[in-house]
């Protein structure tokens, strides 16, 4: 359990300094520079960072209640429609991390 957390905090670090780019407003001006080149490749990289990320918590956490259900499901098989439920909820992460790649690109 340790070392998941490591992970976790890891990986919270690596978006947050990759998306960071991404909020730094800056002037338009009429000649692209090499710097947005540079710029456009980080905010993908932080785009797929987050949907990786996100996919990565979701199959985790699935995997998880998977197996709880299952255990449930083989002593009371009346909750199945509520394990059914219950294995939709992690859905969310991959959605969420869908619509921060989404607003990390349209900043590009």
């Amino acid at each position: 359990m340790r070392n998941t957390w490591w992970v976790v905090v890891l990986a919270v670090l690596v978006v947050a300094v990759a998306g960071l780019p991404a909020l730094a407003a800056e002037a338009p001006e009429a000649a692209p520079r090499a710097a947005d080149g540079v710029r456009a490749g980080v905010l993908g990289i932080a785009a797929a960072l987050s949907v990786a990320f996100g996919a990565l918590g979701t199959a985790w956490a699935q995997s998880r209640i998977g197996a709880a259900a299952a255990g449930a499901m083989a002593e009371r098989p009346e909750i199945g429609g509520l394990m059914l439920v219950f294995l939709a909820l992690p859905e969310t992460m991959i959605i969420l991390g869908f619509l921060v790649a989404f607003f990390l690109i349209g900043r590009i």
